[in-house]
């Protein structure tokens, strides 16, 4: 991965390295083939009855298990959720979420990431029945917000997978090393290191984010 300065970007951190050697590293996965296959209904279900976790499934089918955010990344989302709403607001050509909403992908994961955007068109083509559940679509725009129960390395390839699958911008808030991590379909992952804004265009138009309000 460039860093945008010609070098590499390490894959994993410190806190990495603990969390794997001390034998806790998350998320906790939870693999049902070939003895169960979990129907979209099912899953969904799944997830209500389990309210107090943060469930993803995987491409593979495989879920993906995460205790609550803790206090300090929660405030950090309600943050980032509220000036992508109050955006989408004032720009009106899209719908924004947060990160209670989750997406079934065109690989079939469904993925719930800390705040998205999609334009108005795609989100009216969906089925009003299929909204009420994890909607069919990948978003324009993704943000994820990693805690200290992530690992920058799964993250990283969650972001991947948003790109892989449609998403036409992707950011990455890194808060203990302060980086900011872009992702844009057929460019290099751009590196920002304690950048003061980060701007949307042309996916987001007019949108900038002052990202050490959200540090």
């Amino acid at each position: 991965m460039s860093d945008g300065k010609g070098g590499q970007v390490a894959q994993t951190t410190v806190h990495e390295r603990q969390a794997t050697a001390a034998g806790c590293e998350l998320p906790l996965v939870v693999r049902f083939r070939p003895a169960i296959e979990l129907s979209e209904d099912q899953f969904f279900a799944l997830c209500q009855i389990n309210g107090e976790l943060r469930i993803e499934r995987n491409a593979q089918g495989e879920l993906l298990i995460m205790p609550p955010a803790g206090s300090e990344t929660g405030e950090r989302n309600m943050k980032v959720a509220v000036r992508v709403g109050s955006w989408a607001e004032r720009d009106g050509t899209g719908v924004a979420f947060d990160s209670s909403a989750g997406f079934t992908l065109p690989n079939g994961a469904v993925r719930a990431p800390d705040a998205a955007w999609i334009v108005r068109e795609r989100w009216a083509q969906i089925p009003p029945k299929q909204r009420e559940k994890f909607a069919p679509i990948c978003p324009d725009f993704v943000l994820e917000l990693r805690s200290p129960s992530d690992t920058l390395r799964t993250v990283q390839g969650k972001m991947a997978e948003y790109l892989a699958n449609g998403a036409r911008l992707g950011w990455l808030l890194d808060p203990p090393t302060r980086r900011v991590y872009v992702y844009r379909p057929g460019a290099p992952i751009e590196r920002l290191d304690d950048p003061e804004t980060v701007s949307g265009d042309p996916v987001l138009p007019g949108f900038i984010l002052n990202v050490r309000e959200v540090w």
